[in-house]
């Protein structure tokens, strides 16, 4: 199954906040939380997406690069990056390609909320998809799985 543990990460490039383009394969060297959240500015997403934000020093401890992923449009993520002050960069994946790729979409076409860490090797070490995505992964819990990952 795509994205699975122990497989290399599928790589990527996508258009995401402050005017870049993110490449997977560009953080090789550290590892990487890669967040797949279904929307901006809704609930669940708005509390995941700042609890990770407002302990991002625990993924800098590690040296992990948080990377979030969902299919609105780079003006929604830009709007939404700037309202809540995020410090990691929120990538458009609007035809839902990446996400595909690494089996986040459910049976409707509905992202699932996901995280994945993979190691400075860029191999998946850790992945979480939600099937209800109603919760979302604790910072504690994803730190550990990058030290885990080392």
């Amino acid at each position: 199954m795509a994205g699975s543990v122990g497989e290399t990460a599928p790589d990527f490039t996508l258009p995401g906040t402050a005017g870049r383009e993110y490449t997977l394969s560009a953080y090789r060297g550290q590892p990487v939380v890669l967040v797949f959240y279904p929307g901006d500015d809704t609930p669940v997403c708005t509390k995941q997406l700042n609890s990770y934000n407002n302990e991002l020093s625990a993924f800098d401890n590690v040296g992990a690069q948080v990377l979030a992923v969902s299919a609105q449009d780079i003006a929604s993520h830009e709007g939404f990056a700037s309202k809540h002050g995020f410090k990691f960069p929120l990538l458009s994946d609007v035809d839902k390609a990446v996400a595909g790729m690494y089996g986040t979409v459910g049976p409707l076409g509905f992202p699932r909320r996901s995280v994945f860490v993979i190691d400075a090797n860029g191999v998946i070490r850790y992945a979480h998809k939600a099937i209800a995505g109603l919760t979302f992964r604790p910072v504690e819990e994803l730190v550990a799985a990058v030290e885990g990952a080392r």
